[in-house]
């Protein structure tokens, strides 16, 4: 019985496309590091702001500069400190850092990362999920 026909393996071309997938998905995973490890300083960096405020002597003018000089020093370049809201409600201070980064893949194709738990109420150590928008008043 001659069964060599149905024991062949994969052809050169089924070869190729698996190649090219998994090189697809590699460069999509190393173009995505760069701001995934940028989102874990800023993380880090608004955690701690937000651990240190002393809101009986620190003004939100001073939270800013305070942000702005570890941005700098961090080398964070995907936020800009502006784009940081600081506000206060309810005799609370709060620091909403909630971004997002559009990476360009290929032609017109975008990955888009988005960080949106970075918002800290000071003094907690944890973020928070569900907050009014400061824009809007009760």
């Amino acid at each position: 019985m001659n069964t060599r026909h149905s024991q062949r393996g994969m052809s050169i071309p089924g070869m190729m496309a698996i190649a090219i997938m998994v090189g697809f998905f590699v460069m999509c995973a190393i173009r995505m590091s760069a701001p995934y490890f940028e989102y874990l300083s800023v993380s880090n960096i608004i955690k701690q702001v937000a651990m240190e405020h002393e809101p009986k002597t620190e003004s939100i003018r001073q939270i800013r500069r305070k942000i702005d000089n570890m941005f700098n020093s961090n080398q964070i370049y995907e936020l800009q400190p502006k784009e940081v809201e600081v506000y206060r409600k309810n005799g609370k201070t709060f620091i909403d850092a909630n971004y997002e980064v559009r990476i360009p893949i290929m032609g017109r194709i975008d990955a888009v990362l988005k960080f949106d738990d970075l918002l800290y109420e000071t003094g907690n150590p944890t973020p928070l999920t569900d907050l009014p928008d400061p824009k809007k008043k009760k």
